[in-house]
């Protein structure tokens, strides 16, 4: 397989606006979605309390959203590394392109520490995550115990597709990526110094996120369907490099959405009695 196959030359510029235009929809559609959720679970609440609760629970529920979309790209961006880069080390125990210093030396590298590096890249993940929710797409509204929950669910989301992956017959091994997020999640639940109570409020936190999740995996799905139907993703290379374009184009949409702060203009959130008191007293 060759760069071109990976990178698609044959991926248009207009149909790459197409696909964009695609996602930005599927993502304005999942935030009407959310909006419904949150007129839903408002009202459950006094009449007198229902109206400033939709648009604070609306926007809380598209930051954990975008949030799902940033660590599940973060996340699938290392797994689709992994594919890569291995599949480049399975191309050279061939004995293709071994000639260079720079690939003698990545053979070489991947040879003897290959663990290391598969752990390095998990690194690197969690620092992109971090750089998108904090300065590219800042996600003010939660809390880091919040954020610490839905990357947790980030995982579980890139097990489930890696595990779809190898029933549709891809032909990479996934096994020791999905190794190593399965640990991690684990790690996340059961720690050393962690009580039955840290479990349980554990559990119940990524339970409580679990329609955010089902949410980002309908929208996800969607879109590789539609680019893998109409040729935009590749087929004959491997499914996770789709995959992960995919989540690229789901982050330009979110990105585009977040900064336009068109949701905040839509859904106002309504000021408190203390707030219009301060207001009014400057205008005094």
């Amino acid at each position: 397989m060759t760069i071109d196959a990976y990178l698609n030359s044959d991926f248009t510029w207009l149909q790459k606006l197409l696909f964009f235009a695609v996602g930005l929809v599927g993502v304005l559609v999942c935030d009407l979605v959310l909006l419904g959720g949150a007129r839903f679970t408002s009202s459950f609440m006094p009449r007198r309390e229902r109206r400033n609760a939709v648009p604070v629970k609306f926007h809380k529920y598209l930051q954990l959203f975008y949030e799902m979309i940033i660590s599940g790209t973060s996340v699938i961006s290392f797994a689709c590394a992994y594919v890569v880069l291995n599949h480049i080390y399975s191309l050279m125990q061939g004995g293709a392109g071994r000639s260079g210093v720079v690939l003698q030396y990545f053979y070489q590298l991947w040879t003897d520490g290959k663990d290391f590096i598969l752990l390095l890249l998990i690194c690197l993940s969690i620092v992109l995550n971090t750089i998108l929710d904090s300065l590219i797409i800042p996600l003010g509204r939660l809390a880091k115990e919040e954020k610490a929950a839905v990357r947790m669910l980030g995982m579980f989301y890139a097990i489930i597709i890696l595990v779809y992956l190898n029933l549709i017959g891809d032909e990479s091994e996934y096994s020791p990526v999905m190794m190593y997020y399965l640990g991690l999640m684990v790690g996340r639940f059961v720690y050393f110094d962690a009580s039955f109570m840290d479990f349980l409020d554990a559990i119940k936190n990524a339970f409580l996120r679990l329609p955010i999740l089902v949410l980002c995996m309908v929208l996800c799905s969607g879109m590789c369907f539609f680019g893998f139907g109409m040729g935009y993703l590749l087929e004959r290379n491997y499914y996770i490099v789709g995959v992960f374009y995919t989540h690229l184009f789901l982050l330009g949409a979110v990105f585009l959405v977040h900064n336009s702060k068109i949701m905040k203009f839509l859904v106002r959130e309504n000021k408190t009695d203390e707030e219009s008191d301060y207001e009014r007293d400057e205008q005094v």
